[in-house]
């Protein structure tokens, strides 16, 4: 049973490679976070060491245990949490890296393929990809790597080269609400969820990321108006805990929420991702002019870019908030 939602092409690859049984000892699973990269690796997992053959039963002891990380001959691998701060840390080591290449040199110890899943191997450090590298030269029998990465380019060429390249895109809208419907959804709460989604089935059903992004767009609304000091304390407070990946994911849905404030603008309510906040989009919307809300994306597009290129967090948020527009209470 593949747990795999949509992404035909690279199934249909993969599978083909089962079935004759020429699976490649590497394969680079490249899309957007949560599009479904580590759902397929699993599934490969499965695949490669379930009784049943392919496709995995998804019953059987051996996936059961792969589902659950238990199992001797599958190892996930990603960012390690740092022991005295406790937050993940910005590389995968080269430790990590030796202790993959040290069980990879073993049989399987009770499955038929050793499968090592590395979880954003954009991360590796550069020792820890030379010591990949090494491993994919000269690859062990039965062992598959499965490296997973939404950030392609950041990768050694030299590592890419030796891997077989799947390439995961958004879903299509509709797949994503039938996806979440047959979950047990309700239609109404499938349908926002996948317009908010991007295509990424993982982030239709992330509870966390819905959370902030409520706490988001509750920030977006309230800043309209917010003096100066106040916006500027905002910007303050974010700089000084500024984490690369969260901070562009909090600036991703404010731009969100003033894209939808330009469709509504122009005459487009049906366009409306954010249509669960429309009450308080179409007060904005009636507050401000066209002109506004456009220098208001300009601003954040601005301001993304600038932390894109590293520019300084605190300067990057306190000009953005300084820019956008005042509505009155």
């Amino acid at each position: 049973m593949w747990r795999t939602v949509g992404h035909p092409r690279a199934m249909a690859y993969l599978e083909r490679s089962l079935g004759s049984g020429r699976m490649a000892h590497a394969y680079l699973l490249v899309g957007p976070r949560h599009v479904g990269k580590g759902t397929l690796a699993q599934d490969v997992a499965r695949a490669l060491n379930c009784p049943e053959d392919s496709p995995p039963c998804g019953t059987c002891s051996a996936c059961q245990r792969i589902d659950r990380g238990t199992h001797p001959d599958v190892l996930r691998v990603g960012l390690l949490s740092d022991e005295k701060t406790g937050r993940p840390r910005t590389e995968i080591s080269i430790d990590q890296m030796r202790e993959v290449a040290s069980l990879a040199a073993l049989p399987p110890y009770e499955g038929r393929h050793r499968v090592f899943s590395i979880d954003g191997a954009e991360l590796l450090s550069t020792e820890a990809a030379n010591a990949l590298l090494k491993t994919l030269e000269e690859p062990p029998p039965k062992v598959v790597f499965l490296l997973l990465s939404a950030a392609e380019g950041a990768l050694l060429p030299t590592v890419t080269s030796r891997c077989q390249r799947v390439e995961l895109r958004p879903l299509p809208y509709p797949e994503v609400a039938r996806f979440l419907e047959a979950a047990g959804m309700g239609p109404e709460e499938a349908r926002l969820r996948a317009r908010l989604s991007s295509g990424r089935p993982g982030r239709a059903l992330d509870e966390e990321f819905f959370r902030r992004r409520g706490d988001a767009l509750a920030q977006a609304e309230a800043l309209l108006s917010q003096g100066s000091g106040d916006r500027l304390a905002l910007a303050t407070e974010r700089a000084a805990s500024y984490e690369r990946e969260r901070d562009a994911e909090f600036l991703d849905l404010w731009l969100g929420w003033w894209r939808d404030l330009l469709l509504l603008r122009a005459g487009c309510p049906d366009a409306v991702a954010n249509a669960d906040h429309t009450a308080a989009l179409e007060r904005a919307a009636g507050a401000l002019s066209l002109s506004q809300i456009r220098a208001a994306l300009h601003s954040l597009r601005a301001a993304m870019e600038g932390l894109r290129r590293h520019a300084s967090p605190r300067l990057a948020l306190e000009v953005m908030v300084l820019n956008l527009p005042h509505m009155e209470a």
